[in-house]
């Protein structure tokens, strides 16, 4: 008798078994639910790291402050061209210096000191400007003063670092001076848009110039 109560008293080994799976159920929908919600949590701290970082843009240089480096030239733009071009080239200075940036250009037929002697003017206008746009054409070729002022650009600013600018204009690709054959070049087909794309490299250049001053004092 005393055995028969005892085993109607034992617990069915199925409940304890059910027991045990439903609280290891909830242990492990607890850790889950703990685990994903420290996972939400490291994953918007992340988030929110990244559009902080995302948010914060670095601004282009203001080339156009008082102190800003550009104003150490007299010019920003030297156009080295042949005499037959000087229509095209008017244009184009027409152009740079109608820009919000108000960009200074020399033009020797304007520019250039009545009684000056050519050397000293072409090699004053080299130095005393930033970039050189060399519009490469079949009159440049021709030009003796015009490889004279290339040359002098290439001995300022040897390295292609965006001061020398060739343009070519109905000379064929072989024509390409060999001096500037490390120079990528700008070939005019759209005169519109060549001029986009010098006012643009102009433009990066003097920013660039500008970002690398303000690293030098700081």
């Amino acid at each position: 008798a005393g055995w028969f109560r005892r085993l109607l008293h034992k617990p069915k080994p199925s409940s304890v078994e059910s027991l045990k799976s439903s609280h290891s159920a909830s242990s492990s929908l607890s850790s889950s639910s703990s685990s994903s919600s420290a996972k939400s949590s490291s994953s918007s701290g992340r988030s929110s790291a990244t559009s902080s970082i995302s948010l914060s843009p670095v601004s282009a240089p203001d080339i156009s402050a008082s102190d800003s480096p550009r104003w150490d030239k007299s010019y920003d733009v030297c156009i080295c061209h042949s005499e037959g071009d000087v229509e095209l080239v008017e244009e184009l200075v027409s152009y740079l210096e109608g820009q919000p940036e108000s960009f200074r250009c020399f033009l020797q037929l304007r520019d250039a000191v009545a009684g000056s002697a050519v050397v000293t003017e072409l090699c004053d206008a080299v130095q005393n400007s930033h970039c050189w746009v060399m519009l490469i054409t079949p009159g440049f070729l021709q030009d003796p003063w015009c490889r004279y002022q290339m040359h002098q650009a290439l001995a300022e600013a040897p390295m292609a670092n965006g001061r020398t600018i060739p343009v070519l204009k109905d000379v064929d690709r072989k024509d390409y001076p060999r001096e500037l054959r490390n120079i990528y070049y700008i070939y005019m087909v759209l005169k519109e848009k060549s001029f986009r794309q010098i006012r643009d490299t102009v433009m990066r250049y003097l920013q660039e110039l500008c970002r690398s001053s303000t690293k030098r004092t700081e």
